[in-house]
């Protein structure tokens, strides 16, 4: 009992420190500018492929990107499946540079809310798994808040959709294809390098960034490092802990990032107060009834 406890603890401390690490990059990252995201993203890109190998080979898990490796030898054609993933995963990571840089955090913040709900919904469609019956009351809930937000301003942010709707068809495309797992995401951050590389030597060349705020000397590769750092943190985590827990502890990301959001300026509109208290609700029914079956499983364990 007291190695599982352990091993809670550092799952919880890593997940965490993940959220926190996030919510502080996503809050610091105005002071890039006139840095373009397109730039930042690119310097994130290559900072984090050397951590997440050093990752790899701590965690004794580097046959995954050598079994990949092979995979993409004997198909060819699987090469497009990763390139697909890698672009996926470059929008989500443009996107979280570009909002605070252009005063739409909020936005994101709230498709990070949605992306929970989505997945069990996706869950359920696709992969026909049962949904318990507050599960079915936080969507429910959710629904309602976006339906209210459709008629109002006739649509939800494109923000918004792009991480709500966006991370699920990674995350099931990569499912298919069979390289869910930290090694496929080396690949995947492996394969749009080129591109990070070239974006990134264009703006050293060609742009005035640096120029106008030489703090990005230092800043930028502390930015990107401390991406790399968060994310495998993030990484850490799913792996320590369960399923429940992960995702209970994993709404403490959007909370903090609409924090974040709101000490740089940004400000929810009265008119959109009917979206946000739906999303906290179906939140707060979600974690709710996920604490209600972690206390049942360790009393039926105990």
């Amino acid at each position: 009992m007291t190695g599982s406890l352990s091993r809670d603890s550092r799952g919880a401390i890593v997940s965490v420190a993940s959220s926190v690490l996030f919510a502080g990059i996503y809050f610091v990252t105005p002071l890039l500018a006139p840095a373009p995201a397109e730039a930042i993203w690119a310097l994130r890109t290559l900072c984090a492929i050397p951590i997440i190998a050093l990752a790899l080979l701590a965690a004794r898990q580097w046959d995954l990107v050598a079994e990949l490796g092979r995979r993409l030898r004997r198909t060819p054609l699987l090469v497009i499946g990763v390139i697909a993933c890698g672009a996926l995963i470059a929008v989500q990571l443009w996107v979280f540079t570009w909002a605070p840089l252009h005063g739409r955090g909020l936005q994101v913040a709230l498709g990070y809310f949605l992306l929970p709900l989505m997945l069990v919904l996706v869950g359920k469609f696709l992969y026909r798994d049962r949904l318990l019956w507050w599960q079915w009351a936080a969507a429910g809930i959710a629904a309602i808040g976006v339906g209210f937000e459709l008629v109002r301003a006739g649509g939800v942010s494109w923000e918004t959709l792009l991480v709500a709707v966006g991370y699920p068809v990674y995350f099931v495309l990569r499912r298919a294809l069979g390289f869910a797992h930290l090694g496929g995401m080396f690949w995947e951050f492996l394969a749009m390098t080129p591109i990070a590389a070239i974006l990134l030597a264009r703006e050293l060349v060609t742009g005035t960034s640096l120029a106008v705020n030489p703090n990005l000397l230092w800043l930028g590769p502390v930015f990107g490092i401390g991406t790399g750092i968060a994310l495998v943190c993030y990484i850490l985590a799913s792996r320590l802990l369960t399923i429940s827990v992960f995702g209970l502890l994993s709404y403490l990301e959007p909370a903090l990032l609409v924090v974040a959001s709101m000490l740089n300026g940004e400000r929810i509109a009265p008119e959109e107060y009917p979206l946000y208290l739906a999303i906290w609700a179906a939140v707060l029914v979600l974690i709710g009834g996920g604490v209600v079956g972690l206390l049942r499983r360790r009393r039926t364990d105990g």
